[in-house]
């Protein structure tokens, strides 16, 4: 994996871990920490890697966006930075692989974004949820997008008009994380979760994450249409072929994938 100034990328087994280390900066995402993890989930989504992590060192998830970065911005290349904030979020749910959030501290703002925007999240009982906006000058309206698609309008208005963060209970019962865990249990939990999310052919995987996010936003009826496409043409697939044919056989299958 390639080396970064502000993240740090390792590979274990199946899994790559990807955990931002601007822990002076509670993990804030200035232009270049954002080029980082886009550039590190793009190198990720090219191996055969079943799963990635995004965990942050220090005591904060992340801060969201970095403020000092932002101020030095006119108009244009503050639509440059959130343009590419939103490339990385649209890279964390096109990638092949299962993306877990590791959630071990306050998360707001973009952080907060970045944790709706993964595939599964798993957070630790002292880490909290926020986007500060509303009660600040710049309102959270970028990382409002996938937080409203996890929680429902009524209580992304709580969370985006008062500012307020929630805690970990809150959040798992708003929908905003899979599950709540003792501090010192997170790594377990997150291990547990992604290998459990990870298991199969990883050809079908990849193309039911995909189809997954393809269809959320659509009329049922449109939703339907693309899931019967790419259901039937799945159907063709070797680790489907093999699944079935285990299946019938009475045997446990082995995944050509």
């Amino acid at each position: 994996m390639a080396e970064y100034e502000h993240i740090l990328v390792k590979r274990d087994g199946d899994t790559v871990t990807i955990t931002m280390n601007r822990a002076a900066r509670r993990n804030s995402l200035s232009a270049d920490h954002l080029a980082e993890l886009l550039a590190a989930f793009r190198e990720a989504g090219e191996t055969d890697a079943t799963g990635i992590v995004l965990a942050g060192a220090g005591p904060v998830f992340s801060a969201g966006h970095d403020f000092g970065d932002v101020a030095a911005r006119d108009l244009m290349a503050v639509r440059e930075l959130l343009r590419l904030c939103t490339d990385l979020m649209g890279t964390m749910q096109s990638v092949p692989q299962v993306v877990v959030a590791r959630v071990h501290g306050l998360a707001t703002a973009a952080g907060c974004q970045l944790v709706a925007s993964c595939d599964l999240a798993v957070a630790a009982e002292s880490a909290g949820f926020a986007l500060p906006g509303g009660k600040g000058g710049w309102f959270c309206h970028t990382p409002a997008v996938p937080v409203a698609r996890s929680i429902g309008r009524k209580r992304l208005m709580e969370l985006a008009l008062t500012g307020d963060v929630v805690d970990a209970a809150t959040a798992l019962d708003w929908g905003l994380v899979n599950r709540v865990v003792p501090d010192d249990s997170l790594d377990e939990a997150v291990a547990s979760l992604l290998g459990r999310a990870t298991r199969g052919s990883r050809a079908s995987k990849a193309m039911g994450k995909q189809t997954l996010y393809a269809q959320l936003d659509r009329p049922e009826a449109d939703a339907y249409a693309l899931a019967l496409e790419v259901m039937a043409s799945a159907s063709q697939l070797p680790g489907a072929r093999e699944g079935m044919a285990a299946f019938l056989e009475k045997r446990s299958p082995v995944w050509p994938d």
